[in-house]
C-alpha cells in the first residue's frame, strides 16, 4: 500500500477458510436448495420433496397408497407410504443405518442409477437431507423385513441410534413427520389448499395410485384421490376451473411407452391464448422445457400436415403456430429412465427440464395428432374452423397496431405526448415513468418528483376497459395510444421488453374506489397489450396514503417528518391511533394525489427509500385471463352472481 494510506492491511490465511459439514451448507445457505424461506413456496417445498420420495416408490410398481396429514398445529406433516420402506441396514462403507445417511448427508441416496429406480423425480439425493435440515423435528418410521424402526433427528443431527420398536410386523413403507425450523422459515403455517392441490396433481398423474389427505385444522374427513382416466380427467378439470368451453368433449389423448413414457392430453378451447402444463418424472415444471417445447412442435406439425394433404383452404391467411396452439390447453407428462437419460432439471427446484434428447422423441409422438383428427373429420373441421377465425383476428390486430404505430410514430424518432413531462436520465433502467390520474394530481406529482430519473404522464379520466372493447377500439384511445407513444416499445405482438424507455412503471393513483378502479383498467390493458411488462416484473401499483395523522399541533408551518403517522386505510388508522394512544390527533385526509403539496408526496410515494411499490405479476396467465373476463368483460351474469355470493363479506362501492 502507498505511505500514507488509511487502509488495514488484514491477514487471509487457511485458518479463514470455512469447511461446512454434513447439512451445514444447508442451513447457511437455504436459498440454494428451496425456493426462499420467507415465501410460501419455500416451506411447501418441504412437504412436496418427501411427497415426491412416495410417488417415486408408486412410479416404480412398489407403492399403491400414500397418506398426507397436516396436523392441528398447521406446523407440521406427515406423509406416510406402503413401498418398500427406506433401507435400515449397515451401509457397507460407512458403517452407519443407511436410514441416517440418507437424512443427514446429501447426495446420498438410491436414485443415482436405475438399478433401485426406473423413474424418479428426485435424482439429486439432497430432497429428504435438505428437509431435514430445515426440520426443528423429524421423525422417520419405517416398516420393512417384518420389523418397525425408528430414528428422530433436529436441525439435521440425530437424536439418538435407529431403533427396533416392534417385531413380526406385517407389510412395508415409510412414514415421514417433520416440523420445519422457525428459525429459518419466516412463514410458519401451511396452507391445506396448497397441499390439496399437490395431491390431486399426483393422483391425475399416476393413474390407480391412491392419495389420501387428512386435514386434521378442519375436522373434515379423510379426502381420497383416486383417478383410472389420469390426464383425462385432469383436463377436463383444468377447463372446467377455467371455465372455458372445450370444442369437444372428450379430449385428445396421445400416449406412448418407449425408452421414454410420454402422455399428452389436450383440447381446443374459446380461450385466446395457450395453456401448456408440463411434468417430468411427476414433476411440475413450470417454466417448460424440452418436453413442452417438443409437444408445441408435434402439435403444429400435426396440424398443418393435416392443411396439406387435406388441401384446406385458408382463403389468403397466413397461418402462424400460434393461431394453431390458440385456445389449446395440454397436459404432457414424460417419465425418464436413470442412467445416460436421467432428468437434467434446472436446480433444485426443478423448474425446468433441460435434456435436448427429449424435444424430439415426443414432438414424434405428439404429431401422431394428425390420425387422431382424420379419424373425426367432422371434430377436425370445427379446429380448423377456429384456427382460420385465430388467423383472421391475428391479422386484424396486426392491422390496428400498424394503425397506431403509424399516428404515435414508434421508431427511432420518438413523438412523445404532450402530456409527458419525461425524466433527464437517458439510462432505462435507472428511469421509473407513474401514470397518474388528471392534471391536479399530475401536477402535484411532476413538482415533487426527482425530475432526473422520474417521469409523470397524467391521464385524463377512466381509460377504456379494453376487455369489453375491441382490439380496433383500444388502440385508437387517445389515452392509451399516449401510454404507447411514451414507452416507446411498440404494442401487442410487436411489443419490445427490451425497447422500453422507462425500468419501472408505476401506476399511482388515488387511494379510493375510483383510484383502484382506474388502476384496474390499466392492469387489464397492460395485460393484454404489453404481458411481457408484466412478466419481466416492471409494472408496479404505487400505494399513496389515505389519512395524515398529526399527534399534536407544534404551532410551526411545516411539521417534522417524525410526528407525523401515515395510514392507507381506515383499519390502519384506527390502529394507529389505538397503538400510539393518540386521543386528540389532527387527521387529513387526502381525497386525492392533488391534495397532497409536493413534499408530502415525495416523502410518502415518491421516494424509493420511503415508498411502498406493490408488483403486479401473474401466478397463472389462463386462470387471470378468465377472471379479467368475467369481471370487466360484456357480460354482466359473472358479476351480478359474484355480489349475490359474496355481498356479506366484501365491502361494495355503488
Amino acid at each position: 500500500m502507498g505511505k500514507g494510506s488509511n487502509t488495514v492491511k488484514v491477514s487471509y490465511s487457511a485458518q479463514d477458510i470455512e469447511v461446512l459439514e454434513g447439512l451445514e451448507p444447508v442451513r447457511k445457505r437455504p436459498g440454494m436448495y428451496i425456493a426462499g424461506t420467507d415465501t410460501p413456496a419455500g416451506l411447501h417445498q418441504l412437504v412436496f420433496e418427501i411427497l415426491d420420495n412416495s410417488v417415486d416408490e408408486a412410479m416404480n410398481g412398489h407403492a399403491s397408497d400414500i397418506v398426507v396429514t397436516l396436523h392441528s398445529d398447521l406446523e407440521s406433516v406427515t406423509v406416510s407410504d406402503n413401498g418398500r420402506g427406506i433401507p435400515v441396514d449397515l451401509h457397507p462403507k460407512y458403517k452407519r443405518p443407511a436410514l441416517e445417511l440418507i437424512l443427514t448427508t446429501l447426495h446420498a441416496g438410491g436414485k443415482f442409477s436405475d438399478k433401485n429406480y426406473k423413474t424418479a423425480g428426485g435424482l439429486h439425493g439432497v430432497g429428504s437431507s435438505v428437509v431435514n435440515a430445515l426440520s426443528e423435528e423429524m421423525t422417520v418410521t419405517v416398516k420393512r423385513d417384518g420389523k418397525e424402526f425408528q430414528q428422530s433427528f433436529s436441525r439435521g443431527k440425530p437424536q439418538g441410534n435407529l431403533k427396533t420398536l416392534q417385531k413380526g410386523i406385517k407389510g412395508t413403507g415409510t412414514t415421514v413427520f417433520f416440523k420445519p425450523d422457525h428459525e429459518i422459515f419466516k412463514i410458519k403455517k401451511f396452507s391445506a389448499e396448497t397441499i390439496r392441490t399437490a395431491i390431486k396433481t399426483k393422483a391425475y398423474l399416476n393413474p390407480g395410485l391412491k392419495l389420501t389427505f387428512i386435514d386434521e385444522p378442519s375436522g373434515a374427513k379423510p379426502e381420497v384421490y383416486l383417478y383410472e382416466s389420469g390426464l383425462a380427467a385432469y383436463l377436463k378439470e383444468l377447463i372446467s376451473d377455467r371455465k372455458l368451453e372445450a370444442i369437444s368433449e372428450e379430449p385428445f389423448i396421445i400416449e406412448r411407452s418407449e425408452e421414454v413414457d410420454v402422455s399428452i392430453a389436450l383440447n381446443w378451447t374459446d380461450s385466446t391464448t395457450e395453456t401448456f402444463f408440463a411434468y417430468a418424472n411427476g414433476i411440475y415444471t413450470p417454466d417448460g422445457g424440452s418436453h413442452e417445447q417438443g409437444a408445441k412442435a408435434g402439435i403444429v406439425r400435426a396440424l398443418r400436415n393435416y392443411f396439406s394433404v387435406h388441401d384446406v383452404q385458408t382463403k389468403g391467411l397466413k397461418i402462424s403456430a400460434e393461431d394453431i396452439r390458440e385456445g389449446i390447453v395440454c397436459l404432457v407428462s414424460v417419465k425418464l429412465p436413470g442412467g445416460h437419460m436421467q432428468p437434467q432439471f434446472q436446480g433444485q427446484t426443478k423448474s425446468k427440464l433441460n435434456n435436448p434428447e427429449v424435444a424430439p422423441i415426443v414432438e414424434n409422438i405428439a404429431k401422431n395428432l394428425e390420425q387422431l383428427l382424420n379419424e373425426k373429420p367432422s371434430l377436425a373441421g370445427l379446429i380448423i374452423n377456429r384456427i382460420l377465425l385465430a388467423a383472421k383476428a391475428r391479422a386484424a390486430s396486426r392491422a390496428a397496431v400498424d394503425t397506431v404505430r403509424r399516428k404515435i410514430g414508434v421508431s427511432h424518432r420518438l413523438n412523445l405526448p404532450g402530456k409527458l413531462a419525461d425524466c433527464s436520465s437517458s439510462k432505462p433502467e435507472q428511469c421509473e415513468l407513474f401514470l397518474v390520474e388528471g392534471d391536479s394530481a399530475g401536477g402535484s406529482t411532476k413538482q415533487g418528483r426527482d425530475r432526473h430519473f422520474q417521469a409523470v404522464l397524467p391521464l385524463r379520466g377512466k381509460v377504456l376497459n379494453t376487455i369489453a372493447a375491441s382490439n380496433k377500439k383500444s388502440l385508437e384511445n387517445i389515452e392509451l395510444t399516449n401510454i404507447v407513444s411514451a414507452l416507446g416499445a411498440g404494442v401487442g405482438e410487436d411489443f419490445r421488453v427490451d425497447k422500453i424507455r422507462y425500468g419501472k412503471l408505476i401506476i399511482l393513483t388515488d387511494a379510493d374506489a375510483d383510484g383502484m378502479h382506474i388502476g384496474t383498467l390499466l392492469m387489464a390493458f397492460f395485460f393484454q397489450f404489453m404481458k411481457p411488462l408484466i412478466d419481466e416484473g416492471r409494472l408496479y401499483l404505487g400505494k399513496s396514503p389515505l389519512y395524515g395523522i398529526y399527534p399534536k399541533e407544534s404551532g410551526k408551518k411545516k411539521k417534522d417528518a417524525k410526528e407525523v403517522f401515515w395510514a392507507y386505510s381506515d383499519q390502519e388508522m384506527e390502529s394507529i391511533l389505538k397503538r400510539e394512544k393518540l386521543t386528540t390527533p389532527r387527521i387529513a385526509r387526502f381525497k386525492g394525489l392533488g391534495e397532497m403539496n409536493p413534499s408530502t408526496l415525495w416523502d410518502t410515494t415518491l421516494n424509493p427509500a420511503e415508498r411502498t411499490l406493490l408488483r403486479i405479476r401473474t401466478a397463472d396467465a389462463e386462470l387471470a385471463a378468465a377472471a379479467l373476463k368475467e369481471l370487466m368483460g360484456s357480460d354482466p351474469a359473472y358479476r351480478a352472481k359474484l355480489i349475490q355470493e359474496r355481498a356479506e363479506s366484501i365491502e361494495l362501492d355503488v
